[in-house]
């Protein structure tokens, strides 16, 4: 069994092997998407695979869309060239189940793929052709959060983006410059409307893409490089919108379990590829089965059907309340505080976690009786209900091979958001008091516990990447496990820290219980464990 035109020929082979299929006259839809597209996408990596490509899948076969995606990659060009063109724009979605079952399906919405390269003559020309096609609704994104920026750290321009600045639209190099540039040839073909649509995980992820956008239609426009109103067009949101958007799937890289499976059915020529950009990735992509996009309902030249497949639209406001409920309460700290202990109770999988009582009772805790009571409620979805799935589905999914060590990753830069936002709730509240948190402070105390380096063995790791351990982890470095500490002394400078916490913990009074929680932390082998139980059962 091949992944292309001829081998999808045989479908009774695929078929007893458990794979569905598209429904849909192929090159039909290929032929009306090329010739009247309606939507592209920028970034052809395993997210958008597993799930744009899926959605738009499931509209094709059941007659909601008739066009299918376009899809151009600016960053990585041998996906295109390696992954896409050799197996005709085909992909197989393994939809990884938390009952331990799989779901294979043959993705074929992709119907045309190109790489974003103003080097190359023909593929350049024709992405100017799709996006002076009168048409086209709407280019998503998919590039991930630095693919927005275009300043480093002093706010200078990187050295890409400072060159496209001074040589126009004619041929860019940068990701947003060749972006731009395809929307100046829209421009010059009338100031056609469509919606730009990032749907990368990052906050107000519609304005960083308007922002890098109307950088460059702006420079171009004052340095004469292009014309007069190319700025205003860009900057109109009833000519070309920047919808906010909130994205929410795991999608690991290809799994070797997943692709042992696939070879079992008779695939071949399925194994997944490194390329030279070190990106991990393969015919096939396997992902959770929840997901969530909901995206503000902002097309200035209309756009397809796809809350059919489950997308939600709504307004900017319910778009940001969304992400608030995810990041601030029902996901994200759940996920930090799973991470935090994971690393010092020898945890590889966060699946694995789950399976221990006291750790599952903490991600509950601090989700259903602790965040609940101050949740942003965003209306289209419920917060308890949203919970719920990520504690009984997404968390203990055993295929989702997500590491503690990966998740705590730059935690003093999360802390201020995904706990601090919750404390601040509770110390504006007229009902509720700061005094009640128990779980919230157990976590920055936990996590200061990891800052040692020692787990609950008294066995030292490497601790990950993080800009803060510079200037945290010397206050720590004097402690021995199982020595008495005066912890108020020693925590109190790193405590007031309002840009890691969110809050002035002194001030918030919340000193006294974590100082508390780190001296029990620190009083010998094993105490990470006892003082877990004790507070959490």
């Amino acid at each position: 069994m091949q992944l292309n035109n001829t081998g999808l020929s045989n479908q009774a082979a695929w078929k007893a092997a458990g794979y569905q299929l598209p429904t849909y006259d192929r090159t039909a839809v290929s032929e009306i998407t090329k010739k009247n597209p309606i939507w592209i996408h920028f970034g052809a990596g395993n997210i958008f695979r597993a799930f744009q490509a899926n959605v738009a899948e499931q509209l094709l076969n059941n007659g909601s869309l008739d066009r299918g995606i376009i899809v151009a990659e600016g960053y990585d060009y041998e996906i295109i060239e390696k992954i896409n063109h050799p197996y005709d724009d085909y992909s197989i979605l393994a939809t990884l189940k938390a009952d331990g079952s799989v779901t294979k399906s043959v993705i074929g919405s992709v119907v045309e793929s190109l790489v974003l390269n103003a080097q190359d003559n023909t593929s350049f020309s024709r992405l100017q052709e799709i996006f002076t096609s009168k048409s086209l609704q709407m280019a998503s994104f998919t590039i991930t959060e630095k693919g927005y920026s275009l300043q480093n750290n002093q706010g200078e321009w990187f050295p890409a983006v400072a060159e496209d600045m001074k040589s126009g639209p004619v041929s860019p190099v940068s990701y947003i410059g060749k972006v731009t540039a395809l929307l100046y040839a829209r421009f010059k073909a009338g100031q056609l409307p469509m919606a730009m649509v990032s749907m990368d995980n990052c906050s107000h992820n519609g304005t960083k893409l308007y922002q890098a956008i109307t950088a460059f239609s702006r420079e171009w426009e004052n340095n004469g490089l292009a014309a007069k109103g190319f700025y205003a067009y860009t900057s109109d949101a009833a000519k070309v919108s920047y919808p906010w958007t909130m994205i929410d799937k795991i999608t690991p890289r290809p799994s070797e379990i997943v692709e042992q499976m696939l070879k079992n059915d008779g695939l071949e020529d399925i194994s997944p590829i490194v390329t030279s950009k070190n990106t991990f990735i393969a015919p096939f992509v396997n992902a959770e089965e929840c997901e969530y996009l909901v995206i503000e309902d902002l097309f200035p030249n209309g756009r397809p059907s796809l809350e059919k497949g489950g997308i939600m639209f709504t307004d900017r406001e319910t778009v940001d309340k969304v992400e608030k409920m995810k990041v601030c309460t029902c996901l994200n700290p759940l996920h930090t505080a799973l991470s935090v202990y994971g690393c010092l109770l020898g945890y590889t999988l966060i699946s694995d976690e789950m399976k221990d009582n006291a750790l599952r009772k903490l991600a509950e805790g601090i989700g259903y009786t602790e965040g609940l009571p101050v949740v942003t409620d965003p209306g289209i979805l419920n917060p308890k209900d949203f919970i719920d799935t990520v504690v009984n589905v997404r968390l203990p999914n055993p295929f989702m091979p997500d590491s503690p060590w990966r998740i705590v990753t730059d935690t003093s830069q999360k802390l201020a958001i995904r706990f601090g936002e919750t404390i601040k709730s509770y110390l504006a509240s007229p009902v509720l008091s700061v005094s009640s948190l128990k779980l919230i402070p157990l976590v920055f105390a936990g996590w200061l516990r990891y800052l040692m380096a020692v787990d609950d063995l008294g066995r030292p790791f490497e601790l990950s990447s993080d800009p803060m351990l510079s200037t945290i982890c010397p206050y720590l470095s004097g402690i021995v496990p199982g020595e008495t500490i005066d912890a108020a002394k020693v925590l109190a400078p790193i405590l007031k820290h309002k840009d890691i916490f969110g809050a002035d913990l002194y001030e918030a009074g919340m000193d006294g219980i974590i100082c508390d929680y780190f001296t029990e932390l620190v009083s010998g082998p094993g105490a990470v464990r006892r003082t877990l139980e004790k507070y959490v059962l």
